[in-house]
């Protein structure tokens, strides 16, 4: 078992205290570290696809951005560094970071322990990162994608739920279609 620093952290410290842990996924929220839960299986099925998504949807686009899987951060201010599920940069990342420099889209999938965060907190918290221009929650059990997006004016945030069809991320310019996010057919059967 992993032993939790009683002390609040910066982000620096934050980050060389986690990469000298064995095991075990962790955030640092308020400088607090909050050790993350175990996935099951439709969380990690539901993640990997949605991964696949963006990055095929990247391609078809022909942009040089990047898509990520979980283990690499988003810093959004000195005490707090969120670990999404998938992020998008569109900047090249340092080889060695353990941050992104500049996410531009950011995806969690909603687990049974993490709705309210994903749906709350998240949505806050993401958007005080200027770069991030979509934050997208993908919940495998309403099988739907809630978008968040910066408005025009970059200071107010439009929302919509997506059952269906294709999501424009843009910028950075591609569409990603609702079904392949939420793991198309094969995620019924992963359970």
């Amino acid at each position: 078992m992993v032993a939790l620093p009683k002390t609040k952290l910066a982000v620096q410290d934050y980050l060389r205290w986690s990469q000298s842990q064995p095991d075990g996924r962790f955030e640092l929220v308020g400088g607090h570290v909050v050790m993350m839960s175990p996935e099951t299986v439709r969380h990690v099925h539901v993640k990997n696809e949605a991964w696949l998504a963006l990055r095929n949807a990247i391609k078809r686009a022909g942009l040089k951005c990047a898509a990520f899987g979980d283990g690499v951060g988003v810093q959004i201010d000195d005490e707090t560094v969120r670990e999404p599920d998938v992020s998008v940069q569109c900047k090249v990342a340092e080889d060695n970071s353990l941050l992104l420099d500049e996410p531009v889209v950011v995806l969690e999938v909603v687990s049974l322990s993490s709705v309210r965060s994903d749906t709350g907190a998240k949505v806050a918290e993401y958007f005080r990162v200027p770069s991030i221009l979509h934050y997208l929650i993908v919940d495998p059990f309403s099988r739907s994608v809630i978008h968040h997006s910066r408005a025009g004016d970059r200071h107010s945030i439009s929302t919509r739920i997506v059952t269906s069809g294709e999501i424009e991320l843009s910028p950075p310019g591609f569409v990603v279609p609702v079904a392949d996010l939420l793991g198309g057919e094969a995620s019924d059967a992963a359970g």
